[in-house]
Formats: C-alpha cells, structure tokens, sequence
C-alpha cells in the first residue's frame, strides 16, 4: 500500500492560489464582450493587479524575507525600513544604488566642451581620438525625456567614445531639464533650439557644406521633423539620417497607446497646453509600470522586505534621472503624434512654418530598431522605411529598447538582423522582411559604421581646437544642463 501524497507547504498553496486567481482573471478580460480598446486597458490593469498581488511582494507570504528576518534577528528588517523611507522621501522605488554614479566623473566622461547654449540646448563637440577625422561631422539627438549620456555610459559601452574612436568628429545635443522658465516652449522652439541652430553650429565650426545626423527615440522623431521643415525651405543639411528607435508612423505604440484616447489629451491640454510643466518623474513612474515585476516589485521584495540594497548598474541610474517637459511641447506632441498619426501624413504637420513631408528626406537613411522594444514596437519603427524618400538601410537588433540599441561593439554581444545581400528594395510589411533577414552574430554598430564611414566625406586632419571664433567653449563636457536632476 502506497503512503499518501503529502500536503503541500503552506506558501505552496499560497503560489497556487495566486496562479489561479491570476490566470481567472486573465481569462475574464479575454472573454468580455467588449471593444478591443477596452480589452487592451482591462489587460493591463489586469496585469498591474497581478503583479502588484503576488506574494512575493508581502512579507508574511514570502518565505525568503521571512528566512532572512530570521537568519540576521530581524536586522534585514530594519534596513528595509530605510530603504522604504528614502524611496519615501524621493517619491519613487529605487533599482540601483545611485550614490556609486556621478555625471562627469564615472559616466558622460568623454572629452569635450560646451561650443552651444540656448534656453533649451547645449551643443557638446568631443576632443578626437585619431590623428585624421572624416571630413563630414555627426550630430547626436538623443531623446528630450533622458538625459543624454545614454549614449557616452562607461568606457566599454560609450557610443560617443566608439565614434571618436572610429575617426568622426562627433557632437551631441544636451536637453535642458526644464523649469518653469521653460514652461511654455514649444515643439518648434525644440527643433529650431535643438536641431536647426545645432546642425549650423556644426557646419560653421567644421567648414561642413552638410553632416551627417543621427536620432534616438523621441530624438529622432525630433530631428526628422525639423529636417523634413529645412527641405520644404530646399535646405537640406544633413548628408545621411539614422534613426535609432524611433517612431514616424505612430499607428501602433503598444502599451503606451493605452495611455493616449481623446479624453486624456484633451485633459493634458486643459492643464499643460498653455503652459505648465509635466515632471520627469511622472514620465519614470509610467515607463516603470509598463514592466511592474522587473522595475516596480522586484525592488520592493529586495529592498523593503529583505534589506537588500539594489546594485549599482548604469542603465538603471540613467533610467532614474529624466527630465521635466514644457506643457505646450508635450500636448502637441502627444496629440499630433500619438492621438492622430498626423506626421506620416504629407503636409499634415506645420513645423517652423513649413508643412512636413517626410517623403523629402532623400538622404541615404539607416533604419534600426529593437526586438524586444516595448517603447517603439520595431514593426511600427519598420513603417519608417516606406516614408523617407531615399536609400534605406535596416537593422533589427536583439533586446529592448536600451539594452538592444546600446550594445556595445567592444562587447560584441547579442545578435541582429539585416536584408539578405544584394537586396535592393526592402519589402513593404515588416513580417515579409523578418521572414528574409540574415542573422548575424555580435553588435550592430558594427554594420552601421561601415554604412556611415561610406558618407564621412573623405579625411581630414583632427582640430586641435575645439569650437571656433563664433562658437567659443563655455566649458566642459558634459556641460551644465546635464548635471540638473529633477
């Protein structure tokens, strides 16, 4: 006679009961008659529940905090309790331990100065790093919601010291946190200040009849629009266009669309449209809830319950330092770009006083989006390649949104994607073009700086000094406006 099954463990039964409860109420959403819109925001909330519910995140149903209170006579409690009342004290859930980054000593610490400073920009130029340059200068336009040194982290994983290091003289745009002083700029005033005035800053200090141009996330979405207004003037400036996760087309946002109806960004506009700040640590808290159980929850069974204070990791101190936004900008762009799809369509946008046609950017364009993006789906950032006018070239990169773009040549880790060789025309729907792509083992910024070596215009000797008689240097990088925090 066999012995009875054991009972299961109390917290065994704990985990069951959540995972069925869980997995009913998923089921409840998808059988409730009612528009997909609907469904979609039932979804979510759904799984904001599920994952604000489980028992992990409470002490007495979470076997490893109960075992640490025990192992260390309730020591790990009361450094939970600290580490509850500083996040407290911040409005916010900590993920990294932020006392071990400081900008301009250990991240953004690439060599350069301040040639530019207007209300809402600096302009940065980095010392070279080789003897001869490529004629043609790069403008970086990292996104306005950031702070820039995503892109010039550590050493091993700076994509400015990757470019300089490759031969390009290389400047970045430094958003301004913005302050009350700022409160009514608008979309345009971030193109002309951001873009315009930046891309004539660079001609002049470098004798460049045109540059080269890069945009990442939002920032691409800014520059492409303030490149598309300079060709309606027959301006056209910049000799190549990358965008890195961007969004021109905006007809599927994923999750972030369930934040955008009519009623909310008439809401944003009766409150910000006239002026007004929206805080950065709004913006934080709504890009952490997209992903609860990783940024949100995972800290709080960590933090709070066992007294584990979070690692250092840059990625998560920068995803910690955002920045404000003017109201004005924010409604415009909200409703323009989320709420009605308007720049895909030709002449819809006015922009600096030009109607926008993205079909007037005919500069060779590079094209690189993320698998696992949840901020900018890559199917949506593929739609990019049918609106510009000129030669496209697309990547797809493993990964999200950050960790995709940002990974690093010198680590060579991951994988991406690219057209087969010798195909001339990329196909119109993004699943025919994953169906036919060639993975390829490593980093992607090795593809894409060999497609940019081929528009650097010739070699030229490096300056030895950085701005001109017209544009001095202020200081140095990574200047002031970055050091702000919210």
């Amino acid at each position: 006679m066999s012995a009875p099954a054991a009972a299961p463990s109390w917290d065994a039964w704990v985990k069951q009961s959540y995972e069925a409860s869980a997995a009913a109420m998923r089921q409840w959403v998808e059988k409730m008659e009612t528009d997909a819109a609907t469904r979609a925001k039932l979804g979510f909330a759904a799984e904001q529940w599920i994952a604000a519910m489980n028992p992990a995140n409470f002490f007495a149903t979470n076997p490893e905090a109960l075992q640490r209170a025990i192992a260390t006579n309730g020591e790990s409690l009361t450094e939970g309790l600290k580490l509850l009342l500083a996040d407290v004290a911040k409005g916010r859930v900590s993920n990294t331990d932020e006392t071990a980054f400081e900008v301009g000593k250990n991240i953004a610490v690439s060599e350069g100065a301040v040639v530019l400073r207007n209300q809402l920009a600096e302009l940065i130029q980095y010392s070279p790093a080789t003897p001869k340059v490529g004629a043609r200068p790069i403008l970086l336009v990292p996104p306005c919601i950031n702070k820039f040194y995503i892109l010039d982290l550590g050493p091993e994983s700076s994509f400015v010291r990757f470019l300089v290091e490759q031969g390009h003289t290389v400047f970045m745009v430094s958003w301004r946190n913005a302050t009350v002083e700022e409160d009514q700029c608008t979309w345009d005033d971030y193109l002309q200040l951001g873009v315009v005035d930046c891309i004539e800053a660079v001609q002049k200090i470098c004798k460049a009849k045109t540059i080269n141009t890069l945009g990442f996330c939002v920032g691409g979405t800014i520059l492409a629009t303030a490149l598309a207004a300079l060709a309606a003037r027959g301006e056209k400036p910049a000799e190549s266009m990358t965008l890195m996760t961007t969004l021109l087309d905006f007809s599927d946002v994923g999750e972030l669309g369930l934040f955008v109806d009519p009623g909310s960004v008439a809401y944003r506009e009766n409150t910000l449209g006239a002026g007004g700040l929206l805080s950065g640590r709004e913006l934080g808290t709504t890009f952490s809830f997209l992903r609860p159980k990783d940024l949100v929850w995972n800290y709080v069974n960590r933090g709070y319950l066992q007294g584990q204070a979070p690692p250092p990791f840059d990625l998560l101190y920068w995803n910690s330092d955002g920045t404000n936004l003017p109201g004005p900008m924010y409604c415009w762009y909200l409703r323009n770009m989320y709420l009605e799809n308007n720049l895909r369509q030709p002449g819809k946008v006015e922009s600096l006083g030009e109607k926008v046609d993205l079909s007037l950017l005919d500069m060779p364009a590079y094209v690189f989006a993320a698998r696992e993006d949840h901020i900018v789906p890559w199917k949506t950032a593929y739609e990019s390649t049918r609106l510009v006018g000129g030669p496209v070239r697309f990547a797809l990169g493993a990964s999200g949104h950050i960790a995709g773009t940002i990974n690093s040549a010198k680590k060579n880790k991951r994988n991406y994607w690219m057209a087969k060789p010798g195909t001339r025309k990329l196909p119109a729907s993004a699943e025919r073009w994953v169906q036919e792509a060639v993975e390829h083992p490593g980093s992607w910024w090795l593809d894409w700086i060999e497609w940019l070596n081929a528009h650097r215009g010739g070699e030229a000797a490096a300056r030895k000094t950085l701005g001109n008689a017209s544009y001095k240097k202020l200081g140095p990088a990574p200047g002031e406006y970055v050091k702000v925090r919210i």
